[in-house]
């Protein structure tokens, strides 16, 4: 896909973490690498943990970062909505790539994940879409590098798949020396490290409290052949999701 005749028209780039994030500058020079056009609209302040939401009660205010860059007044779910609908309305995107996300998304993470809301917000639209993740150990030292060599050949190698409509990619790379990454593998979702949400509760110099969630990860190990484990095994993993959420096995006991 070298060719420029064999490059994508368009691409929408968008993510959760900003407008002015690492990870989104990083994957604007992977998407320019597979389409003529990269359009890039993303939140104007850090919107994660906001999953698939789109504002429906506030108005969104748009405004221009450059050629074909915008920042939105709104969740991950609105860039893609304004992207589609509004600013791109003369000619759809070909593919949505939200990220790169600071840290993996897997297991439970997902379903507050902005950065797959962005690509569940894409594939509503109608429009093959994908999440990427850059996990990491050392938050100041965040392997950007590894998802940067390795994209566009993973995004590649997914496009010529042919994935359903009705199916949005999760790709995670993993947290390892470039000379460790295995291939690309394709898993299932498992639980995740995600064990617990907590308040923690404090006090401001007025004396009114306020309180910050938190997101608890404790779990070490998952089932087998899911993404946890062969992501700390240096694979990078591509786990294909859905918006189907029906507990099967309730269904049929309660069906019977």
């Amino acid at each position: 896909m070298s060719d420029q005749s064999h490059k994508l028209n368009r691409i929408l780039v968008t993510n959760d973490d900003g407008i002015d994030a690492p990870g989104l500058k990083v994957l604007e020079q992977v998407a320019a690498q597979l389409a003529h056009e990269v359009w890039v609209v993303a939140p104007r302040s850090d919107q994660s943990g906001t999953s698939h939401s789109i504002s429906l009660h506030a108005p969104l205010r748009i405004s221009a970062h450059g050629d074909k860059r915008f920042a939105v007044t709104g969740t991950p779910g609105d860039c893609v909505v304004m992207g589609v609908q509004h600013l791109l309305k003369d000619g759809r995107p070909d593919l949505i790539l939200s990220g790169f996300n600071r840290g993996a998304n897997m297991g439970m993470e997902t379903v507050f994940s902005g950065t797959v809301g962005a690509a569940m917000t894409g594939m509503l639209l109608g429009i093959r879409s994908i999440g990427l993740s850059q996990a990491y150990s050392d938050q100041a030292n965040v392997p950007w590098h590894n998802a940067q060599t390795h994209a566009p050949k993973v995004i590649r190698d997914l496009l010529a798949m042919d994935w359903p409509n009705d199916a949005c990619l999760n790709v995670n790379f993993p947290d390892c020396p470039p000379e460790a990454i295995r291939p690309l593998k394709v898993t299932r979702q498992g639980l995740g490290p995600l064990n617990n949400v907590s308040v923690r509760t404090e006090v401001d110099p007025r004396g009114f409290e306020y309180h910050w969630i938190k997101l608890n990860n404790g779990r070490e190990f998952d089932e087998p052949g899911t993404e946890m484990g062969d992501l700390m095994a240096g694979h990078i993993t591509v786990t294909p999701l859905q918006f189907e959420r029906t507990h099967l096995a309730t269904y049929n006991d309660a069906a019977e």
